[in-house]
């Protein structure tokens, strides 16, 4: 494991597990079923079911970890394996720049539920951009995630939403994920964190 991976497993996971799934705690309605779209480790759910026993959390990745903290299912990156609204929320956390068609992502996930929760990054400038490359790589690399750095602009942001029929019912742009010194450098406004209404 490379220096700065070591750094981000000790100094900011954590941390970051927490804070993420505080905020999705504010985000997500009382007593609905919620689909973690792109799930990981499954760690920010576990924490976010830990304080929500009200919520049916369950997972879907194109990379299904033996070792996932809640129930994850596999599927092809495309097309979710459910049916329209099946659930009361979809939650993507740091996933649509990770997608080759965010737009169509974004598009399965307001399909399968009225609600969409997303917690992403916004890249106005070329030095974002470089930043968030860096958080990608440290995070991200040694597990095979997919890394195509589709970042997004306000702008961009603003068109997918608009084109997809999406509402902002909240947002989020201070999501105090790291602490100092990294929050220096990797915090900003960089992050953000919304619910979404179809």
């Amino acid at each position: 494991m490379r220096c700065a991976e070591r750094l981000h497993e000790s100094g900011v996971r954590g941390r970051r597990v927490r804070v993420l799934a505080g905020h999705l705690n504010r985000l997500i309605p009382r007593g609905i079923t919620v689909l973690d779209i792109g799930s990981g480790d499954g760690r920010i759910a576990q924490a976010l079911a830990a304080t929500r026993p009200d919520l049916d959390i369950c997972g879907v990745d194109v990379l299904v970890r033996p070792d996932a903290a809640i129930p994850v299912r596999q599927f092809d990156g495309v097309k979710l394996p459910f049916g329209d609204k099946t659930y009361g929320a979809t939650v993507l956390v740091d996933v649509l720049h990770h997608c080759e068609d965010p737009v169509a992502i974004l598009a399965e996930a307001s399909r399968v539920a009225p609600l969409v929760i997303v917690k992403d990054h916004i890249a106005d400038s070329a030095l974002a951009v470089w930043i968030l490359r860096f958080m990608d790589d440290v995070g991200n690399d040694r597990f095979g995630v997919a890394l195509p750095y589709n970042y997004w602009s306000r702008a961009q942001w603003k068109e997918a939403l608009a084109s997809l029929g999406l509402v902002v019912e909240a947002w989020v742009g201070s999501l105090g994920l790291y602490p100092a010194p990294f929050s220096w450098v990797f915090e900003g406004s960089l992050h953000f964190a919304a619910r979404l209404r179809g």
